[in-house]
């Protein structure tokens, strides 16, 4: 279905969006920065709605369940399962841990690390030999090949590769919109009443700003990088349920994935634009799905058998240090 894009650089879409109602909403906002704002070349005041690293979240989310885990139809899809054990009982996965295949809970599994390395052909002292490190992704965790992963607790820190799945949304011609509101207590407003063994300063009325956004236009963008699913070198059919697999989570993630948070719900104003290679259009949600589940069926010896690896992580709750 898509292998005459591996001839292509870049797959691009755009799609101009507004709020669900009204023209208020609410942008990401940043620590010690707040939203962030910015100049255009040509001047005109621009805001980022939403950023790459919380985007690539946001299209993860499309193919999970509400258990953190993938959706069945999307079985055979290749990740990591963690069962934590000693102080928490809790279950993990590389599609749900802020850094991959790099969390600590999985890369500190030297059964794993061994297997991995020994597929990726990664060794101290050895140049990286990114075709088998591509083969080794695809198969413990597909989804690193989409998203990126930097592997910087294994050995010397040196496997790192970059998203190849890109998406970003950004406002123009935007303009503030300040209101404000309180926080009431009903029993006590000065907040000299206080609950014994609870000091918090949370007490009385508290007033606070709020600062959200009009704009003459929002657009969201994805930008797939053809080029390095080719250069992975793995065969087509690997790139091919690649490219369905990033193209699924993009319809998702349009169709129903944009109520980013409680004052930023955004709809289409219209069809998404595939701006690049010229002609081309976005399939529905189950063309996708279909095209990934036979994507699926034809890697199976790639992705493994079984696709999902198994570790058990011992835990420990680190006491803190007392200050002397």
């Amino acid at each position: 279905m898509f292998e005459n894009l591996k001839t292509q650089g870049r797959w691009l879409l755009e799609a101009t969006v507004k709020p669900i109602q009204g023209d208020r909403f609410q942008p990401t906002g940043f620590a010690d920065l707040g939203a962030a704002r910015y100049q255009a070349p040509d001047g005109k005041m621009m805001l980022l709605v939403e950023s790459a690293q919380s985007m690539a979240n946001r299209l993860e989310a499309t193919i999970l369940g509400p258990d953190g885990e993938l959706l069945p139809e999307l079985a055979g899809l290749s990740y990591i399962r963690v069962q934590m054990e000693g102080d928490s009982d809790a279950t993990t996965n590389s599609m749900t841990e802020a850094h991959r295949v790099n969390s600590p809970f999985i890369i500190s599994d030297k059964d794993f690390q061994e297997a991995f390395k020994d597929m990726a052909g990664y060794g101290k002292n050895k140049p990286l030999d990114w075709q088998k490190i591509a083969k080794a992704l695809f198969r413990y965790d597909i989804n690193s090949l989409l998203h990126g992963c930097f592997l910087a607790n294994l050995e010397d820190g040196r496997v790192k590769t970059a998203r190849a799945l890109t998406g970003f949304i950004e406002a123009s011609g935007v303009r503030e919109a300040v209101s404000g509101g309180v926080k009431n207590n009903p029993i006590d407003p000065t907040g000299q009443l206080h609950a014994i063994g609870f000091d918090k300063d949370v007490y009385g009325n508290v007033p606070y700003q709020r600062v959200e956004y009009t704009a003459e236009r929002i657009n969201v963008y994805f930008n797939l990088d053809l080029g390095q699913l080719s250069g992975f070198g793995l065969p087509d059919r690997a790139f091919e349920l690649l490219v369905a697999l990033a193209l699924l989570k993009i319809r998702r993630f349009l169709d129903g994935g944009m109520r980013l948070r409680t004052a930023c719900d955004l709809a289409l104003v219209d069809a998404p634009r595939v701006t690049s290679p010229e002609g081309m259009e976005l399939p529905d949600d189950s063309t996708l799905v279909a095209a990934v589940q036979a994507g699926i069926r034809a890697c199976g010896d790639l992705l493994g058998d079984p696709s999902v690896t198994e570790i058990t992580t011992e835990t420990k709750i680190k006491e803190k240090k007392k200050q002397e």
